[in-house]
């Protein structure tokens, strides 16, 4: 009870009620803004937390990056500009369903598997982050190796109607990952000597202009656009739809959750497996693509169930999960406390009022998404003609804020370019953003193996872990096999 009470004086703050909405709030709308990600929205707020107490600052931050994961699956949905990264996934379902009329029940899936995978993700923050964080340290090269090669397999469930072209996609987008310098030997690929590709594509560019210009040429080389209805006015979300998604909810949180407590994934993959178990599953599987509820709550459910797992490694170990938590990581040591084991003995109460703070941002996200929507859907109701010339300028200062940098604006153009010829013949653009998103993981984890191991493949086979998923890539590849002669045999058969 002693320590119940100090938590409880720790937690019970105004300043740390106001951090939580403010954070919550500001990630909302700067993940709304196409280029503006959630880890630049908490690197700029880093400084700001200085003179604050430590249990306030770091909710500030928390509440930042958890309104950033959901932020950016609004403009994926209305306009097909994906907000941060790990969105271009929600695009899949979300866009159609706008195109459709149906925006505003996209964005209530989006928010409330959003709400829920956070719960998850916060659950499993609190009472299993020692057992997750001791499995994740014994992801070794190999192990990683093999994990990389079950989300590669996802390529064949988001490659639309032709498998060959997703295939074809998914090989551009690792030659495109393969530009920059050579990680081991240091030599140039593909640099063609320009200095500004010698430290690879920038995501950035590459994301806003594989998805968001292909919608600008359209519009201007369209006789006849489609207008998006109100999502105001659009029908909302049902309760026999929020069932049928539960499923997929709950195992993409999970899958988030794991993918979040091994450093160094991210939320992105995280999204597309989850987008991908989702439409396997599914009995609706035909309609993914083409504007399914199911396959918007399943890939928000994905990256928002790294939020809450991606801190189990930084507050048990002391290893930020990703680029977010290595902030969050500067954060704690600005003020003088060092995550780890030594955290859970000295600062114990500290621990628990944050677990409280975190907890209560997915209330916060519940409540700050609902209004988000009432007013941001308000953008679908704006005429194209003067909507996407805006959309255009944020996309140009989004592509130039990441690197100050006008070569990633050029960039940004060849991607785009490249995406509308993708919408033009058929092509997929997801299985690119996978390749060139998991071909460079592919690559290091894969050499490194054979480096430690001084190119013994045995070392490929060790552990139950590299097992498990060396299992589940062979099941996912002999179901995609079986999945693809089996459409072949339907039209046959007709």
């Amino acid at each position: 009870m002693e320590n119940f009470s100090e938590v409880l004086s720790i937690f019970l703050s105004v300043d740390n009620f106001i951090a939580i909405a403010a954070g919550v709030l500001i990630g909302v709308v700067v993940g709304a803004i196409p280029g503006l990600t959630a880890t630049m929205a908490v690197a700029l707020a880093l400084p700001f937390t200085f003179s604050m107490e430590p249990v306030t600052a770091i909710l500030l931050l928390v509440g930042i990056y958890k309104g950033g994961m959901y932020g950016g699956s609004i403009t994926a949905i209305l306009i097909r500009t994906p907000g941060s990264p790990a969105s271009a996934c929600t695009l899949l379902d979300g866009y159609p369903l706008a195109q459709q009329g149906h925006a505003k029940k996209a964005l209530k899936a989006a928010l409330y598997s959003s709400c829920v995978a956070d719960v998850i993700s916060n659950v499993a923050l609190i009472f299993f982050a020692a057992y997750l964080a001791k499995i994740a340290l014994n992801f070794g090269p190999p192990e990683y190796f093999w994990l990389i090669c079950f989300s590669l397999t996802i390529i064949i469930s988001i490659s639309g109607d032709s498998i060959v072209k997703g295939l074809i996609a998914a090989g551009l987008g690792i030659i495109v990952s393969n530009i920059g310098l050579d990680a081991v030997y240091g030599s140039q690929r593909l640099t063609f000597d320009n200095y500004n590709l010698m430290d690879r594509i920038s995501f950035v560019p590459l994301l806003i202009g594989l998805f968001a210009i292909p919608e600008i040429i359209e519009f201007y080389t369209s006789k006849v656009v489609p207008h998006v209805r109100s999502a105001v006015s659009g029908a909302s979300l049902t309760l026999a739809e929020c069932k049928r998604s539960l499923k997929s909810v709950i195992r993409g949180s999970l899958i988030g959750v794991i993918i979040g407590a091994i450093p160094g994934t991210g939320a992105t993959a995280a999204a597309f497996i989850s987008y991908s178990e989702a439409k396997r599953n599914s009995p609706n599987k035909h309609n993914f693509g083409k504007g399914e509820v199911e396959g918007v709550a399943a890939a928000e459910a994905g990256n928002n169930g790294v939020a809450g797992a991606t801190l189990i490694p930084l507050l048990s170990l002391g290893i930020p999960g990703d680029v977010i938590t290595a902030i969050i990581l500067g954060a704690f040591m600005i003020h003088g406390l060092t995550p780890g084991p030594v955290l859970f003995q000295e600062n114990l109460s500290l621990v628990y009022a944050l677990f409280c703070g975190i907890l209560l941002s997915s209330v916060v996200l519940l409540v700050v998404g609902n209004a988000a929507i009432r007013y941001f859907s308000l953008i679908a109701d704006i005429p194209k003609a003067i909507l996407l010339p805006i959309v255009l300028m944020f996309c140009v200062y989004g592509a130039y804020a990441v690197n100050n940098s006008t070569f990633d604006i050029g960039l940004m153009m060849v991607f785009g370019l490249l995406g509308f010829v993708f919408n033009r013949t058929g092509i997929a653009a997801a299985p690119f953003l996978i390749g060139f998103i998991l071909g460079p993981m592919f690559e290091d984890n894969l050499r490194r193996t054979l480096l430690i191991s001084k190119g013994d493949p045995l070392v490929f086979f060790r552990g139950p872990i590299a097992w498990f998923f060396i299992a589940l890539t062979v099941a996912s590849l002999l179901f995609a096999v079986r999945r693809y002669w089996k459409s072949r045999k339907v039209p046959a058969t007709a």
